[in-house]
């Protein structure tokens, strides 16, 4: 057949089931991108329980929506060959599998042939194919000659819940454990701050690379106080701060991050952040053994940044800031509300992740507490906070929360020093795990990771 003019617009179930299945539905992605199937949003990867052959592991189940010239027969020729490049063997129908492409939709055509049916024949009986889809596609209907036919959410809601409930999984790195946002009972992680800057505002001059060994005593016992994430930064943002360049940020952060990953034994499962706004940098660290970009201006300052993060295929942590750090603090009106106007920016930065080619599944959202924010909208995003976490087109997403220290504290309880802010601090750290926050990023690691098991213990059950 022909190769039919488009683009057309279709959406493809990915599933693996066995080895490493998000390297592996990663892989097919790529594959489909350099066979000319532009993959051009994902869902989230869902955690689901096997259907029809139970006696089999867990599957990795997502959606993509692709742009593709290729006629439908056509299309599937090409995903099977992807998938018998990826070493699939369909042994068993409905089996164990390396990697699944299925062809749900495209366009909104009914095709019938007796390889393929469009769209998918089992597709509204399937909650790890619904569930994704409706990230994408929620008030979309199927394309049926029923007038009356309902929206794909409305399908979803219709279909008896799972047991257990499918979790939505953001990988980090093989050594780390997946980030489940959507599993009530998650453990909140601690995110250790490590600013190896002269000019921070409450621990600037503390950390640097010309004392190794001093070094590695703060990483041993951020550590031992429970932090699971480090996150390293070179460059200070605080409101007025002075930016470096790129070469002096990498030249402050790649040491310590190397010394990290070859010198500290008990840091072999702890997760590496580069906090960075330059491309240069994040990819700089990244060779070195960063884990995840976390990019305070998710993207904005840096124009290569996005398909930077795309090409090193590292989880990105996107933070809602406006402006530059000299400028936000001018820049915080919110017509629509801080909640609904954080929402809406922050889903047009998703939306151009998505086009540089990051996926969902690798991202991480931060509303930007002190970032373009004066207090009473700070306090309004910690009371909040499970608002925008539900918000349309933020759903399934993880989410960090920084209110370590931040000025809002002292203005509410006078503590004119920041590094004294312990108290109030954990009060927003608090309140950020009732709100749904997977990640506190925090200066007082030992202090915030037992204020963090209480309110787990409380919230998280």
């Amino acid at each position: 057949m022909q190769s039919v003019q488009g683009p057309h617009r279709a959406f493809i179930a990915l599933g693996s089931n066995l080895g490493d299945r998000v390297e592996m539905i990663e892989k097919a992605c790529l594959e489909m991108d350099r066979a000319g199937i532009k993959v051009k949003r994902t869902s989230s990867l869902f955690e689901t329980t096997p259907m029809y052959v139970l006696d089999q592991g867990t599957f990795m189940n997502g959606v993509c929506e692709v742009e593709t010239s290729l006629a439908p027969l056509e299309l599937l020729d090409t995903l099977q060959s992807i998938e018998i490049a990826l070493g699939r063997k369909k042994l068993i129908d409905k089996g164990p599998r390396s990697i699944d492409l299925d062809i749900l939709l495209y366009d909104q055509e009914v095709f019938t042939h007796e390889r393929l049916n469009i769209p998918h024949s089992l597709m509204l009986e399937r909650d790890f194919v619904l569930r994704p889809l409706c990230q994408l596609i929620p008030n979309d209907r199927p394309p049926t000659p029923q007038k009356n036919s309902q929206t794909y959410a409305a399908y979803l809601q219709a279909l008896p819940p799972p047991s257990p409930v499918p979790q939505s999984t953001t990988p980090i790195s093989p050594q780390f454990p997946s980030l489940h946002s959507t599993d009530p009972t998650r453990p909140t992680h601690i995110m250790a701050i490590l600013n190896l800057t002269p000019d921070s505002f409450s621990d600037g001059g503390l950390h640097n690379t010309k004392n190794l060994a001093e070094l590695t005593t703060t990483v041993r016992t951020f550590i031992a106080n429970g932090a699971t994430i480090i996150d390293i930064g070179g460059e200070s943002t605080r409101p007025g701060s002075v930016p470096i360049g790129a070469d002096e940020e990498i030249a402050r952060v790649v040491p310590a991050i190397t010394h990290i990953r070859s010198s500290i034994p008990e840091a072999a499962h702890i997760a590496i952040s580069i906090d960075t706004y330059r491309a240069q940098v994040a990819e700089a660290a990244c060779a070195a053994g960063a884990d995840i970009i976390n990019d305070v201006s998710a993207g904005l300052l840096d124009k290569d940044m996005l398909s930077t993060i795309a090409r090193t295929g590292k989880t990105a942590i996107l933070m809602h800031m406006r402006g530059t750090p000299q400028t936000m603090t001018k820049l915080h009106d919110y017509p629509g509300g801080v909640i609904p106007d954080v929402a809406s920016e922050l889903r047009a930065r998703l939306a151009a992740a998505e086009e540089a080619g990051i996926r969902r599944w690798r991202i991480v959202l931060d509303p930007g507490l002190g970032f373009a924010k004066n207090q009473p909208q700070d306090l309004a995003i910690l009371r909040d906070l499970a608002s925008l976490r539900t918000a349309e087109g933020l759903d399934s997403l993880p989410w960090l929360m920084g209110p370590s220290r931040k000025r809002f504290i002292g203005h509410i309880t006078g503590v004119q020093t920041p590094r004294e802010r312990v108290w109030g601090t954990a009060a927003t750290v608090t309140a950020s795990v009732a709100g749904g926050a997977d990640i506190v990023r925090v200066h007082d690691v030992l202090e915030m990771g037992q204020v963090a098991k209480v309110a787990d213990a409380i919230y998280r059950v």
